[in-house]
């Protein structure tokens, strides 16, 4: 009997597993960004919103995966955020970003290297579009 026990634990054990790494996606988010606007010198605004964000830091993280994946597209490795406006307003939580987009690691300290933030954001379930 105790030999019918343990593969039943371990299947049980791994569904619990499972179950509590697809909890760390949130199922109930919608995220939503406008086209980058072309501003000049190399800088790039986007608005970004995300339906069922908890905290600030969701809709900023979203429009930082937006932008990484905008400068891949530019062939472009880098960005760096200039400047990011958020608020909330009825569960949905807004950000007003500006990034440089560079092919070259811009000076400064919020410096995103795009190629490894996209892989970031795919592996925390987190649209780049």
């Amino acid at each position: 009997m105790a030999a019918r026990t343990q593969p039943a634990l371990a299947l049980t054990g791994g569904l619990l597993t499972a179950l509590s790494a697809c909890a760390s996606v949130p199922a109930s988010r919608f995220y939503e960004a406008t086209d980058p606007v072309g501003m000049g010198g190399g800088l790039y605004g986007f608005l970004a919103s995300v339906k069922g964000a908890k905290t600030a830091a969701d809709v900023e993280d979203y429009a930082t995966c937006v932008a990484a994946a905008y400068a891949l597209e530019k062939q472009a490795g880098f960005a760096r955020k200039v400047r990011v406006a958020v608020k909330e307003e009825g569960g949905v939580w807004s950000a007003d970003a500006v990034y440089s987009i560079s092919p070259a690691l811009p000076r400064g300290i919020r410096t995103i290297d795009a190629e490894v933030t996209v892989a970031d954001c795919a592996e925390r379930g987190i649209p780049t579009a």
